[in-house]
């Protein structure tokens, strides 16, 4: 990473370091309700670490994985909460290959960065990874998004993404059309998916 690069990113994780988790996020932890000692999630794309410092404040084992080495120093270097059992990775999420006994895998608006086959290659591994009573939690993109047409990204319509989620059990399945902002403050028109999933 040159130091321009490695700059930028960090002015980017310094934007949203007091964000809270999101709510795709905090409505499947609370559906697990109290996690077991060995209650194990992978947050594929983590950034700075939003979503798993909530997950590791719950008790829960945490591989945060993320491509961006600025990303994981901006989570390591947060307050995190004592006995932390973090597990953080430099890598694509498309690439890591996904543990035995996971029961929750969050990826919070970054699974739409993978290139068409790239995502439904991850989305087939999530599946087989995830046992029965496991869950999937995180966003898609829509083809209304103004980001459609970009390299190296993934947009979906509303029926194949209800095709994707046969044989989970939906708990929360939203669909976002809105003019809003990038974190970065660029002016982006979202249509998103906001999931919850539980394997059946």
């Amino acid at each position: 990473m040159t130091e321009d690069k490695s700059a930028d990113w960090a002015a980017y994780y310094e934007k949203l370091r007091d964000r809270p988790p999101r709510r795709t996020l905090l409505m499947a932890l609370d559906r697990f309700g109290a996690s077991s000692p060995d209650a194990l999630a992978v947050d594929l794309g983590c950034g700075d670490g939003r979503d798993v410092v909530e997950m590791l404040r719950r008790g829960w084992k945490v591989v945060a994985v993320d491509a961006e080495p600025e990303a994981l120093r901006h989570l390591q270097a947060r307050p995190l909460p004592p006995g932390s059992d973090l597990t953080p990775i430099v890598a694509r999420l498309e690439d890591v290959p996904l543990p035995i006994g996971l029961s929750l895998v969050n990826s919070s608006f970054a699974m739409p960065l993978c290139e068409p086959a790239a995502f439904h290659r991850l989305w087939q591994r999530i599946r087989e990874a995830l046992p029965p009573g496991g869950r999937f939690s995180g966003q898609w993109y829509g083809p209304r998004d103004s980001w459609v047409g970009r390299p190296g990204m993934t947009f979906i319509g509303r029926d194949e993404a209800r095709r994707l989620l046969d044989g989970f059990e939906l708990e929360m399945f939203e669909e976002e059309g809105a003019d809003g902002t990038t974190p970065r403050g660029n002016a982006k028109r979202w249509h998103i998916f906001h999931i919850v999933a539980r394997k059946a």
